[in-house]
């Protein structure tokens, strides 16, 4: 495969979850032997007093002159914004060097987060990102506000990081028998990522009986293919509650799952599970669409 399509992806911003986001991908690169890229967007917003109204009773000299200010201002916001990108970067790079990756590509990009994503999508192995950013670091409830946005337009795996560096030893994929847990079982097993790693195959709130063939079917490929440990698991409850717990009963390091498998009214009306994980979860997630 072509190294520069292979990409492992850390999306950072300088944030309490930027180690974290560099741990884990610098883990992903070593274990796939795939070109690590460290991102850093710089989105510059409009400033409110750019789009203020000025022509009110105000002279034109006066007018002109407080436009000339607010020009100057955001260039000098602008360039420190570049500073201090590239001080990030350059702590990131040194960051996963350490980890054993010898070249990692640095790269600062203007504009949104989101665009610049869909953008490098197709050279993208798996996208590593922070939970939330620094608008929301001290908000533990929330998820980053580009967050949902970033995994409903990208078609990549999508690690999401809300917690110190742990080398994963035991995995759970969120079976429910929809074509992204097929997908999931699909990567688990051909995936160098897995190997060595315990995997909890966990099915919650489907018709146990109905379900027991296609469970075993998927850890029979798990064991037979990827040669993986393999405990398989139907629970009743609600998933997100059950999931959650079953993480912390059973020490599970990362979770994949599907995310976002239904239209934004069924979500509305009833509730994302994807984003009622990444809100309630202190595992990482890795997102399949």
């Amino acid at each position: 495969m072509n190294t520069l399509n292979n990409l492992v992806l850390a999306g950072i911003d300088g944030s309490s979850l930027t180690h974290a986001v560099c741990d884990y991908a610098a883990w992903i690169a070593s274990r796939v032997e795939a070109p690590l890229k460290l991102l850093h967007t710089i989105d510059h917003h409009p400033e409110t007093a750019a789009s203020t109204d000025l022509t009110g009773n105000i002279g034109v000299d006066t007018r002109d002159h407080l436009l000339e200010d607010i020009i100057e201002l955001d260039q000098q916001r602008s360039k420190l914004r570049m500073q201090q990108g590239k001080q990030i970067l350059q702590a990131a790079k040194e960051r996963v060097m350490q980890a054993g990756i010898l070249d990692p590509i640095i790269n600062q990009r203007h504009g949104s987060l989101v665009e610049s994503l869909i953008e490098l999508e197709n050279a993208l192995r798996i996208l590593v990102i922070g939970v939330r950013g620094k608008v929301h670091e001290s908000q533990p409830d929330k998820i980053g506000r580009k967050l949902e946005s970033i995994i409903r337009s990208l078609h990549k795996p999508i690690l999401v990081v809300n917690a110190e560096f742990k080398a994963p030893e035991r995995i759970m994929i969120a079976y429910d028998d929809s074509q992204a847990a097929e997908k999931a079982v699909n990567m688990v097993a051909n995936s160098p990522l897995y190997k060595g790693l315990t995997c909890h195959l966990l099915c919650v709130g489907k018709d146990e009986a109905a379900m027991e063939k296609r469970l075993k079917a998927a850890a029979d490929k798990l064991v037979n293919v990827g040669n993986i440990e393999v405990i398989a698991k139907t629970l009743p409850g609600k998933p997100e509650q059950v999931l959650c717990d079953y993480q912390e009963q059973h020490a599970i390091d990362m979770t994949v799952m599907g995310a976002f498998s239904h239209t934004r009214m069924h979500d509305w009306l009833q509730g994302s599970l994807t984003v009622k994980m990444l809100t309630h979860s202190h595992k990482p997630l890795l997102l399949l669409r």
